[in-house]
């Protein structure tokens, strides 16, 4: 298999634009979306406004996937916030970080990133998972650290790179153009089709969830998942696309010769 359904999702600790939480709605969504890989941001572990629950370990098992968490937010030595990969696709974990921001000078939250290296048939494929700012100033500066030598400018940061998540950054704004400029937005390119908004999730007018793409692969499928219950069950969309990766495909080993020694 050398084609991944890819799905971005801020979930907003799962809670509804109803108010409901409801990690089953959640995990709902994304099992109708058939992804091999996910990336979801604003999840809760352990945080009494969720019930202490492992909102990541739960929609892990109810989507019979595996999973890692990143705290960019921790509360005392029980209490987290952050963003988490699922897959059910063989993969290591390269790098989990939290980003430089304004968290040390002003009330906003801290932000982080995780990266993956997924192995989608016989290609390796680099995943990075974030969730930005909301300042376009703070934006620019946790861009600089993730497009740096530490992450997406890490010599094994190998193409084809898949970097994903809520950017909190439209088209247009500089952070967006900082971004354009190295990699393909797959929402962009897939087709005629215009690019479709992702926030907020009953009335979507921002396109800030982005996947994007730097190295060789096919784009199959783009897709801003409108179902009814996806239209309650967060205040974001999610955002799922399809990336075939044959391009990037490891040649088979030619068979040894008959009667080699």
């Amino acid at each position: 298999m050398s084609t991944a359904r890819i799905l971005s999702y801020n979930v907003h600790a799962c809670v509804g634009i109803d108010k409901k939480l409801s990690p089953e709605r959640i995990a709902h969504v994304i099992q109708d979306c058939a992804p091999d890989i996910v990336a979801l941001q604003e999840i809760d572990v352990g945080r009494p406004r969720s019930g202490r629950v492992d909102q990541a370990q739960v929609l892990a098992e109810m989507l019979g996937m595996e999973v890692r968490f990143h705290p960019s937010t921790r509360i005392g030595p029980d209490e987290h916030y952050g963003d988490a990969i699922l897959t059910r696709l063989p993969y290591s974990m390269k790098k989990m970080g939290v980003l430089p921001g304004f968290h040390d000078r002003i009330k906003v939250e801290p932000r982080g990133a995780l990266w993956a290296s997924v192995q989608v048939g016989g290609v390796e494929v680099q995943v990075v998972n974030t969730h930005l700012g909301v300042w376009p100033h703070e934006q620019m500066l946790q861009l600089s650290t993730l497009l740096g030598p530490e992450w997406l400018g890490h010599p094994e940061c190998r193409e084809p790179v898949v970097f994903l998540g809520d950017f909190n950054a439209p088209p247009g704004l500089s952070p967006y153009r900082r971004l354009a400029s190295e990699f393909v937005d797959v929402q962009k390119v897939w087709g005629e089709r215009k690019a479709k908004p992702t926030f907020p999730g009953r009335l979507p007018t921002l396109r800030i969830d982005h996947v994007w793409l730097r190295g060789r692969a096919a784009v199959k499928n783009v897709e801003v998942v409108r179902t009814p219950l996806a239209r309650v069950a967060s205040d974001h969309l999610p955002l799922v696309v399809d990336l075939d990766f044959r391009a990037h495909a490891k040649p088979a080993a030619p068979h040894a010769a008959m009667g080699a020694a």
